[in-house]
């Protein structure tokens, strides 16, 4: 929980704030960009939210925080915020929110389908929090939870636990990690009808990103947006592995038919699939020169 005595200097006053435990994640900034940005290696309030709908992304941002760094003012009814997720984001495609900090923040997804095509998917590992575990169980369960790679298994087992689900994983990455169905090589390969992973080393050896429906890719922390450049890219400085194998991941990666990307850490984006071609082409003839 934030404490009113760890508010940070830098933030504007009012009711919302940041404490001095925020690891400078980056979740309270994409999410709730009017009301929070960054001074200094910490995330801040730097405007009070105003309207109803900055007040209720704000909301999101304080339950999603993976380090409880966000305050408001006693007595605020967060219930509503609590019980909003998993929010849609496009389709059948939702923001799970409750980010762990043992992911460093990372964002997490779930893929709400019937049984007939499958069941519901996570990918990557939320917290393990009451409030979205009901929700979760109020939208069917989850039948398989895809990881993308070691640094965001989070709450896996407990999730494994409760739910059941078959955990998939590439075998590079699952090394003293104990998941159901691990894949190897660098080969794609179809979990279903509607789901191909496409092993991408680089970030870390046995990263992976898993396309739905030939429209949604889900690249934990292969690729994303950056708004600052203002094109795809992918984060050199967090390449804990191998650069150019990451290079050559994302050239196999640009074959594939896809409109977003869905990032674990950095920013979300959609583009008309050949729009997205010219992305990709231009973040790799970037990542070559970076």
């Amino acid at each position: 929980m934030a404490s009113p005595k760890r508010r940070l200097a830098t933030n504007a006053d009012g009711e919302f704030y940041v404490d001095s435990t925020c690891i400078d994640c980056d979740t309270c900034r994409w999410m709730a960009p009017e009301t929070f940005d960054e001074a200094g290696d910490k995330s801040r309030v730097h405007r009070q939210p105003r309207t109803a709908d900055e007040i209720r992304r704000a909301e999101l941002a304080l339950i999603a925080c993976p380090t409880g760094s966000i305050g408001a003012a006693p007595g605020r009814d967060l219930s509503a915020a609590r019980d909003a997720f998993p929010i849609a984001i496009d389709g059948d495609v939702h923001h799970c929110g409750y980010h762990a900090e043992a992911s460093f923040g990372a964002a997490s997804y779930f893929i709400r389908r019937p049984y007939g095509r499958g069941g519901n998917v996570l990918v990557d590992s939320p917290r393990f929090s009451r409030p979205l575990v009901r929700r979760l169980e109020a939208l069917g369960g989850v039948a398989t939870m895809f990881l993308t790679h070691v640094d965001d298994v989070a709450d896996h087992a407990r999730f494994r636990e409760h739910f059941g689900c078959r955990r998939v994983m590439h075998a590079d990455d699952a090394r003293g990690i104990d998941v159901e169905l691990t894949i190897e090589g660098e080969a794609a390969v179809r979990l279903d009808d509607e789901l191909l992973m496409i092993p991408v080393p680089g970030h870390t050896r046995g990263s992976m990103c898993l396309c739905y429906r030939d429209t949604y890719l889900f690249s934990g922390d292969h690729v994303a947006w950056s708004e600052t450049r203002g094109h795809v890219y992918a984060f050199k400085s967090a390449c804990w592995f191998d650069w150019d194998a990451q290079i050559r991941s994302m050239e196999r990666l640009a074959r594939h038919a896809f409109e977003w990307i869905l990032p674990g850490h950095g920013r979300r984006c959609r583009f008309e699939c050949e729009e997205m071609r010219g992305q990709m082409k231009r973040c790799i003839e970037w990542m070559r020169t970076a």
